[in-house]
């Protein structure tokens, strides 16, 4: 049976925006060729961090929505360690509350992006 997670990674400010885009999709291939299957994908851009990770004070935040079998989940972290890209990663089981809650959001966020084109 498939659990559903959501991971959020932070990808080191030195990379350009191609380096960036194609270390989300290096995940996004990773997570599909195993198995999983991607509930939500979100950008969340260049951020500042609470502390400093690596004496770098910002990072390029990106998170995955997915299903996935729970043996996967050590192998995602494993392939986080070794990419020198990554400072930072959060995987963590979303239960039923946390599912029910990322789906009120991500419809709250399609209202208000509907309603700011609508404006226009």
């Amino acid at each position: 049976m498939l659990k559903q997670y959501e991971t959020v990674f932070i990808a080191t400010p030195v990379l350009s925006e191609e380096q960036i885009k194609e270390a989300v999709e290096k995940y996004r291939g990773y997570i599909l060729s195993e198995g999983g299957e991607i509930v939500n994908d979100e950008d969340w851009g260049l951020r500042k961090l609470a502390y400093p990770i690596q004496k770098k004070t910002t990072g390029f935040y990106h998170l995955f929505e997915f299903k996935a079998d729970s043996q996967f989940i050590e192998k995602l972290e494993t392939q986080y360690r070794r990419d020198e890209r990554i400072i930072r990663f959060l995987t963590f089981a979303m239960d039923k509350d946390s599912i029910a809650y990322s789906e009120r959001r991500r419809a709250n966020k399609k209202e208000s992006t509907t309603a700011a084109a609508k404006e226009e």
